[in-house]
């Protein structure tokens, strides 16, 4: 059989054993997570690959090199989605790098290890935390994050599930670290966009060069008075939904600004809602909570924005009389990848014949765990229709097979 035939295969596999209807669900440190980390296991084993699965659930296949103590190469991505999500998200990078792995045990012995790392619960949506497999792996949890709820399903903790599945939740409590970054040459993950640039590009596939940063407001609120819809002039309002959409529309004026100066942003209002137990068509609407997620790679953006935001909420608030509550905030840093590990995808796509681009990440990956932690890191995308984290995701296997052809030509570059 060869290394894209399994591949194949493994893709209906996991399609079949996930089966969500609409869509697939592998919950984070779930069953069906844990059935799939246990395919690679045997797949890995049938090509006389080594394993292990580290104690706070990562999965580690190994070729083994000539020397030991050579730092190593890796690739990887995770195994879990989002409910009744795609089937590709996250799988392909895993299934990328066992090909990458059979493929080169092919041939003659490398000089340093390569390795495949399947990684835990990177879909945040099950537990919130960003990356929490690749973080656990290198000790960087807070001790409290055991402790925290699954509360879209089973409303049980990290622990109880880390430990149903044989895992060890103190690991993370005590900042254990798995890995050792110094011993990590280079870490790149295969991922398929979530966007339409490479559709609308035409193109297999992109070379990233950067993951956005990212300013999170999940709790924001917007307080004015419930009055009368006939009775009350506009004047007199106190309309939290008329505040809203102002303080939205001027977001997205900077927005476009942005783009227009060529700079790097998205800005999405996930949820902008009103109470419909206490608001109605006759009510002037006294409560408006939204969310509100801004990502760029421009750090100094993030920044400007952020105190744009501030401003806008406070002079809206003013005029309109009303209460702008932007909650806490979270703030990831951009992680922008490794410019020699660009060159060097380029490189390999040149040598294979493989039309690409290079791109930005929009979405989080763990590949950012390990750029923040100074290992020079890369991403590849492949082009993918439907966008992502739904059950449409239409990743096409010939641009899966172009992007296993650039990752392995790419690692014979660097592990001699």
């Amino acid at each position: 059989m060869s290394a894209l035939a399994r591949a194949e295969r493994l893709f209906a596999e996991l399609a079949e054993i996930s089966a969500d209807p609409p869509g697939v669900t592998r919950a984070s440190f779930g069953t069906i997570e844990t059935a799939a980390h246990a395919m690679i296991r045997r797949e890995a084993e049938a090509i006389g690959l080594i394993h292990h699965t580290d104690a706070v659930g990562n999965l580690y296949v190994t070729l083994q090199g000539k020397d030991q103590n050579a730092p190593v190469l890796m690739t990887g991505s995770h195994l879990d989605s989002v409910p009744h999500g795609g089937n590709f998200d996250g799988a392909a990078g895993v299934l990328a790098g066992l090909v990458m792995l059979e493929r080169l045990a092919e041939g003659p012995p490398l000089r340093c290890d390569v390795i495949l790392m399947v990684i835990r619960a990177e879909e945040m949506i099950w537990f919130p935390t960003h990356y929490l497999g690749s973080r656990a792996a290198f000790g960087l949890l807070p001790p409290e994050t055991p402790d925290q709820l699954r509360r879209s399903d089973t409303g049980r903790t990290l622990a109880d599930h880390m430990a149903e599945a044989g895992f060890e939740p103190q690991a993370i409590r005590d900042g254990k670290p798995q890995l050792d970054p110094q011993k990590i040459k280079t870490f790149v993950e295969v991922h398929i966009e979530q966007g339409p640039v490479l559709v609308d590009a035409d193109l297999p596939i992109g070379i990233v060069t950067g993951i956005r940063g990212n300013i999170r407001h999940r709790f924001a609120r917007i307080t004015g008075e419930t009055t009368h819809a006939g009775g009350v002039p506009r004047r007199r309002r106190r309309d939290a939904v008329l505040a809203g959409v102002e303080l939205v529309a001027s977001l997205e004026e900077w927005w476009q600004a942005a783009e227009v100066a060529g700079e790097d942003m998205v800005l999405t209002i996930g949820e902008f809602s009103t109470d419909p137990l206490q608001h109605g068509i006759t009510k002037v609407p006294g409560l408006v909570t939204f969310t509100l997620d801004v990502r760029s790679q421009d750090e100094a953006l993030l920044s400007r924005f952020a105190a744009f935001l501030h401003s806008q909420a406070s002079d809206i608030a003013a005029r309109r009389r009303v209460d702008i509550d932007l909650g806490t905030s979270t703030q990831a840093a951009a992680s922008p990848m490794s410019r020699d590990i660009q060159q060097g995808l380029i490189a390999a796509a040149h040598a294979c014949g493989i039309a690409h681009m290079e791109i930005p990440s929009g979405g989080g990956h763990d590949c950012a765990t390990f750029a923040s932690l100074g290992v020079p890191s890369g991403m590849i995308f492949i082009r993918n229709r439907n966008g992502s984290h739904n059950p449409d995701e239409a990743m096409e296997f010939d641009d899966f097979s172009r992007a296993t052809d650039v990752l392995t030509k790419w690692g014979l570059m660097v592990s001699n």
